[in-house]
């Protein structure tokens, strides 16, 4: 299926207070704050959000708030993905009935299936569900990659809705395009490749850097959608320090120290992960500057 959304989506990081846990009027802000930036649909309990480190009982009581205060303004993605098929049938159930109006799905992780397990592994979750499923492909995190000839399979499966795609190798996303234009939708997974995505067709961004600058990144996939390329890589360029900041560590840890920077109280990340190291701060209020983020609060 295509259109289940178009434009900006944002991979939301769940924010802790300083006992660790979840800080629900910090998500509240941030929230509001995508919404006036313009984003389409927010992402709650991706890869951004922390969830390995997160109980069944927070998940639930944060997609539970995510559906309340979003109010039906954007399209809420809840993260169901998982190494074990029977739990992510779980999560996709759960997240359907405390209001998700659809879902991602990173691959199985770890395991290391083969492209086979990876069809079953979706054609399975989207059998769980009526609700719209996007497949994430992210090789470098879990170890498995969606083969163009793999995401054409998947797109012929009725709800399948798009593919972020995050495995960095253009020339593969280029032909992953290829075998699903017109069936299911490609979205960027990568911020430091929103624009060719954008160029070969790619339906819309799934952003880590939108947290601190949705209103930019929405406005480059604008400035794409109106074939505006020379506005789009004007901009582009001056958001690409930041996007270089975000991942000078493992995502969530520099975006959360980005927003904390902007005044919105992220928190710090859970452990096994760890502060945003000096030096890479530096970077990052350098970044914030470039780019002309201000304080929000």
């Amino acid at each position: 299926m295509t259109g289940f959304f178009k434009g900006l989506g944002t991979a939301m990081v769940t924010p802790f207070t300083a006992d660790g846990k979840v800080n629900y009027d910090a998500f509240a802000k941030m929230t509001e704050y995508q919404i006036a930036g313009g984003a389409d649909m927010l992402l709650v309990l991706g890869t951004t959000g922390e969830p390995p480190t997160m109980t069944v009982d927070e998940k639930v009581a944060l997609m539970q708030f995510a559906a309340e205060t979003a109010a039906g303004r954007v399209k809420l993605v809840f993260g169901c993905g998982s190494n074990s098929t029977a739990h992510a049938v779980e999560g996709a159930r759960l997240a359907e009935e405390l209001g998700a109006d659809g879902l991602l799905a990173v691959t199985p992780y770890y395991n290391k299936c083969t492209q086979r397990g990876i069809v079953e592994y979706y054609r399975t979750i989207c059998a769980a569900t009526k609700l719209p499923v996007i497949a994430y492909n992210v090789p470098p995190r879990t170890g498995v990659n969606i083969l163009p000839a793999t995401a054409e399979e998947l797109a012929s499966i009725p709800n399948m809705a798009g593919i972020k795609e995050a495995c960095g190798n253009m020339e593969q996303i280029c032909e992953t395009m290829r075998r699903v234009r017109g069936k299911m939708d490609v979205y960027s997974g990568d911020d430091n490749l929103n624009v060719p995505i954008l160029a070969i067709g790619g339906a819309g961004l799934i952003s880590v850097v939108s947290n601190i600058a949705p209103k930019e990144c929405r406005q480059v996939y604008e400035y794409m959608a109106a074939g505006d390329l020379a506005r789009a890589n004007e901009l582009e360029d001056r958001l690409l320090p930041l996007i270089d900041a975000c991942f000078t560590e493992f995502n969530p840890i520099p975006v959360k120290y980005g927003l904390n920077a902007i005044g919105l109280n992220a928190g710090l990340p859970r452990a096994p992960l760890t502060e945003l190291e000096e030096a890479h701060k530096k970077v990052m209020d350098e970044a914030l500057a470039h780019a002309g983020i201000k304080r929000v609060c």
